[in-house]
């Protein structure tokens, strides 16, 4: 009962999302860069899967693909949060 009164409040003002533009971009750029800080500090066991293929700072030590995809999935998730979000406000 509740739901369908949700699903018809939000078709009936409907969702505006923010064209692509250079700030869009920034915005997930900062966002993935962030998730990629926090999951170099978070995850407890890196470096358990398979290397990246190419050569990494000396900072990235023990950091494969396993970490870069959880850490590019969390980033893009962070990204459209924002995006939607400051898209609404009409920061965007």
């Amino acid at each position: 009962m509740v739901y369908t009164s949700l699903v018809g409040a939000v078709t009936a003002t409907g969702i505006t999302t923010p064209e692509w533009s250079l700030n869009v971009a920034l915005v997930m750029i900062l966002c993935n860069l962030f998730a990629l800080a926090i999951g170099y500090k978070a995850i407890q066991k890196s470096g358990v899967g398979p290397k990246l293929p190419v050569g990494l700072p000396p900072l990235f030590s023990n950091f494969g693909v396993p970490e870069l995809i959880a850490t590019a999935c969390f980033g893009h998730l962070l990204g459209v949060g924002f995006i939607l979000g400051l898209g609404n406000a009409g920061l965007l």
